[in-house]
């Protein structure tokens, strides 16, 4: 007669643990990626909504134009906005600078509950009057810019806003 091995209870009660374990930290592990998922979304979408008005200044309201760009940042870019009112409200108003951006496209580079990078492409559209002349010049150009998205109290605001050559670009 053969002889079949059965497990004896402790065997299988280890067994079924283990798969518990695992599953445990599977679904830990996929809750994890939903909320880091969730937060991607809702951080490109800010981001998207306020690059614009961060990027973009007109020469006759330009220290409303910053100070609305730094209602959307937080900490080191808040005070970065502040000092540009500074430097370049009198070269705008001198050159009489109006610069428009648009999203034309973005995606999340990567993100977690809290914290998100955002790649942007932008078109930009800038006319100034160089001194001397009468007629504007106009340029126009696509610029390539990343945002890192922080939540501070249900709210994704900019922290870091720099170009893919680690330059921050004036807005």
């Amino acid at each position: 007669m053969r002889r079949v091995w059965l497990p004896t209870a402790g065997v299988m009660g280890a067994v079924a643990l283990a798969l518990a374990v695992a599953v445990g930290v599977m679904l830990a592990d996929l809750g994890r990626l939903q909320a880091a998922e969730a937060a991607g979304r809702e951080a490109l979408a800010a981001a998207r909504s306020v690059a614009s008005d961060m990027l973009s200044y007109d020469y006759r309201t330009i220290e409303q134009d910053l100070a609305r760009a730094a209602g959307y940042a937080t900490g080191e870019l808040t005070g970065h906005y502040r000092r540009l009112s500074a430097t370049l409200a009198p070269a705008a108003r001198r050159q009489q600078a109006v610069q428009s951006a648009t999203v034309a496209g973005a995606a999340v580079e990567s993100a977690g509950p809290d914290r998100a990078e955002v790649l942007l492409l932008v078109n930009m559209s800038v006319a100034k009057i160089p001194a001397g002349e009468k007629a504007p010049r106009r340029q126009v150009s696509q610029s390539r810019a990343r945002f890192v998205m922080v939540n501070k109290d249900g709210r994704w605001l900019v922290a870091e806003l720099s170009t893919l050559l680690g330059a921050p670009p004036s807005p």
